[in-house]
């Protein structure tokens, strides 16, 4: 059986890829290697890959205090229940944007399952990248997503991992899937390796 790829966060220094051959950008895809190291410093002269800016910018690799909670909550509806967890959300904004009527900011609850048919809650909590949000319909959960392998470098955003490879060495928060997430690559996240938005706030650009 295949293996699949490996992503290891190293202490204070970049993301180790192993056994990827996918990686692409808005602007295409991006040649592998058997062994990559991606920045997440947000510093690198060589973005994607990392040029040791990590060792003299003071990034460090650690969870920051003021973190949003790893905690997961459930929104019961009629056809459909939507699980999130807040502590994993990358704030892509395919929620609030794509179905405003469910996932309404500013609002409590914020989520309201029976604002829409169930198969366009589900359809909206599919393009959700960090897996914040899953949805269970008849008490089955919906949490992974398969597909291949891949990384995709988001516009002045994250690393959207999908397919499933395998993130070595970090807790992956509770209800979490270990098939897509994302990983910040700007040096900014409070909750590392995963991204929490805060690429918006400290206005990282990919040059």
């Amino acid at each position: 059986m295949e293996q699949k790829p490996k992503i290891t966060p190293r202490p204070n220094g970049p993301l180790r890829v192993e056994g990827l051959t996918d990686l692409a950008s808005r602007k295409g895809p991006i040649a592998c290697q058997p062994t990559m190291a991606l920045c997440r410093c947000g510093g690198s002269a060589s973005k994607p890959f990392c040029d040791g800016t990590h060792k003299n910018n003071g990034f460090s690799s650690a969870k920051e205090e003021g973190r949003i909670e790893d905690k997961r909550e459930t929104y019961r509806g009629r056809e459909i229940t939507v699980h999130d967890n807040r502590g994993l959300c990358a704030h892509a904004g395919h929620c609030t944007d794509g179905l405003p009527a469910v996932f309404r900011m500013k609002q409590e609850p914020w989520i309201a399952p029976d604002m829409a048919g169930r198969d366009a809650v589900a359809a909206t909590i599919h393009k959700c990248p960090s897996g914040a949000l899953s949805y269970s319909v008849d008490g089955v959960e919906r949490r992974e997503r398969g597909g291949k392998p891949a990384i995709y470098i988001a516009p002045d955003g994250p690393y959207v991992v999908t397919g499933a490879p395998q993130l070595q060495e970090t807790d992956m928060g509770e209800g979490a899937p270990t098939g897509h997430y994302t990983l910040c690559r700007c040096g900014g996240s409070k909750n590392k390796p995963f991204c929490d938005g805060s690429h918006w706030r400290i206005g990282f650009k990919d040059d």
